[in-house]
């Protein structure tokens, strides 16, 4: 038996999010795609892509994969990489999976049924992710939120990053390097205050500036699994939780952005299927099928 859910949800910023669009000068911009108006007039509104979105709760789907089957050490590389990122370049193979053996893979690695991945050919997943539009003014006929219009929305934050190569500590960290010598058996002075000055100038902090979303702007968005299996359909119910708790939206993660909560609505309940249990109890079925992903 296969089900579809949908989920339609309101993301609330929590920090700033950065999600890196266009770049001018020392300025990263936020990513703007073409909105028409009611009256069909164009404008270019800031939004997140669907695909930042998938790709964080591909990962967080791919952890708790991994904390059920620790397969850490077990599984080819490729695999690995089909697993976390959705698998590298398509190429020609002569074995692919495809019919019987995709239909057996899926049952038993449900990271792959909702996400895809590329195993040779491009393999679709179940979960389709919808674009978080801003609540603004000309999203408002989208979203059927009013909000401050695009130009009053966003924010330049300023950043910099200083040259350490000056200080007493960074030369400790450098491999040893030849010291000139006079010919004498001395060193020469001159020639090393020239190396030092060329190698180790102060060049001054770097300035850069990101436009991103302050907090607490809110967004529309959906997510939708098109018939697929009732475990990997539990699966996914756990990772959208998981990521609501704990993922993060967009990027400069390192330095504070994209925290963020989330309200979901879904059409249809999860089913109630102990995901867990059931691979946990057909672990090495599964770990198989994980290897078939290389």
């Amino acid at each position: 038996m296969t089900v579809s859910i949908g989920w339609n949800g309101v993301v609330t910023a929590t920090s700033s999010i950065a999600h890196g669009g266009e770049t001018r000068a020392s300025i990263t911009l936020l990513r703007r795609e073409q909105v028409r108006l009611p009256d069909g007039r164009a404008v270019f509104v800031p939004l997140v892509s669907g695909n930042a979105v998938r790709g964080g709760l591909r990962r967080v789907g791919e952890e708790m994969l991994r904390d059920v089957l620790h397969y850490e050490g077990l599984i080819p590389l490729s695999a690995a990489h089909v697993l976390r990122g959705g698998g590298g370049a398509i190429t020609r193979t002569t074995n692919p999976l495809s019919g019987a053996r995709l239909r057996d893979v899926r049952a038993l690695v449900p990271q792959l049924a909702v996400f895809g991945g590329a195993v040779g050919r491009p393999v679709d997943g179940a979960l389709q992710v919808g674009k978080l539009l801003p609540h603004v003014a000309e999203t408002a006929h989208l979203t059927g939120h009013q909000g401050p219009n695009i130009f009053t929305t966003t924010q330049v934050e300023t950043y910099t990053s200083s040259n350490e190569t000056t200080t007493s500590g960074f030369h400790a960290l450098l491999p040893e390097v030849a010291v000139p010598l006079d010919g004498q058996g001395g060193v020469d002075l001159e020639a090393l205050a020239a190396l030092d000055s060329q190698s180790w100038s102060d060049s001054g902090p770097m300035i850069y500036r990101i436009e991103t979303f302050p907090a607490g702007t809110k967004f529309s968005t959906w997510l939708r699994l098109e018939r697929t299996s009732e475990l990997a359909a539990a699966f996914f119910g756990d990772v959208l939780q998981e990521w609501t708790r704990r993922g993060r939206i967009g990027g400069r993660r390192a330095i504070g952005h994209g925290d963020f909560t989330a309200d979901w609505t879904s059409d249809v309940p999860v089913p109630d299927v102990d995901w867990r249990a059931e691979l946990t109890a057909r672990r090495d079925d599964a770990l198989e099928a994980i290897r078939a992903l290389a």
